[in-house]
């Protein structure tokens, strides 16, 4: 009887102990259930890979191509109503292809019509958004080559690398929920090969390398709209009050389109150009003196391949 009573402790000893195991077991899994469903990366923090002006987190992902015509027409205030107020101008037009390498990596090439301008770029993403917020931001590093071959009349470019300018952008963007997104972006901008000029009201030189910090957002208005606009500061003594040469920083807004498988942006800016290497140093018109140029952007993207 003893025995009996013994081997009966043990199975409800053991049945216990299974039991708690089995209880921990599944609050084990459950938890990383949660957390890894609480883990997963934030999409679509904007649209494209553009906003107006500025770059945006976004890059394309593996094994797709990325087609892009952006078009900015003359400024208002330079023309007149039988012009349609710069519409049969054209500042610049810039043709691109993204390619994605991987979902983190991108190349891309272009060309505008701007100092005819081909430039080579690529954008990297070791950071995502999470849902969670372990990880709170997106992070990407983007990296911009220029080469002008256009004429030079003035025997500026004496040398090859007197014609290339570069670009290096830190994107930092974050989706704070379903209608709004934000993002800023320290830039800088080098070119080789620059004019001397002084601002004589307080002798500051031109330079070479000019550093400058972008701000944009999107904020979404209906399912397929929403509101976009962007902004960089210049930070430069040259252009400081240089009442010879005026500069301005470029301001962006506009409207978002999505129409299947198109992202489609009517814009306005006062940028000079549409690469970085354009509207950073060579920014005359301001939206107060009407150097207002509309535009559009819009984008078309296609799979090339199996993922």
């Amino acid at each position: 009887m003893l025995k009996i009573n013994c081997l009966l402790a043990f199975f409800l000893i053991a049945f216990s102990l299974v039991s708690f195991s089995q209880d921990d077991l599944m609050d084990m899994l459950e938890a990383e259930a949660t957390e890894e469903l609480g883990n997963e990366k934030v999409q679509a923090t904007f649209k494209t890979q553009r906003l107006i002006n500025l770059h945006s987190n976004e890059t394309v992902k593996k094994k797709t191509l990325d087609f892009r015509v952006t078009h900015r027409f003359g400024s208002v205030g330079l023309y007149k109503a039988h012009d349609l107020f710069g519409m049969d101008n054209v500042n610049d037009i810039r043709i691109s292809f993204d390619y994605g390498i991987t979902d983190y990596l991108q190349v891309g090439i272009a060309r505008s019509k701007r100092q005819e301008l081909i430039d080579g770029s690529f954008k990297f993403r070791p950071f995502t958004q999470t849902t969670n917020n372990k990880v709170p931001v997106s992070i990407v590093l983007l990296g911009q080559v220029g080469f002008t071959p256009q004429k030079d009349p003035d025997s500026l470019y004496l040398k090859t690398a007197h014609r290339f300018n570069y670009t290096y952008q830190l994107i930092i963007a974050r989706k704070f929920g379903p209608r709004i997104s934000l993002e800023i972006a320290p830039t800088l901008t080098h070119r080789n090969i620059i004019r001397r000029y002084v601002n004589p009201e307080n002798g500051a030189e031109e330079q070479n390398t000019m550093f400058a910090l972008g701000a944009g957002g999107r904020f979404k208005i209906t399912q397929r709209t929403a509101i976009l606009i962007d902004y960089f500061y210049v930070f430069s003594k040259y252009r400081q009050n240089n009442t010879t040469t005026p500069f301005y920083n470029p301001l962006g807004i506009g409207v978002e389109i999505e129409t299947g498988g198109h992202v489609f942006h009517l814009v306005a800016t006062n940028a000079a150009g549409i690469v970085a290497g354009n509207y950073l140093p060579y920014n005359n018109e301001s939206w107060r003196g009407l150097g207002i140029k509309a535009g559009f952007n819009i984008s078309r993207v296609f799979n090339v391949g199996k993922r």
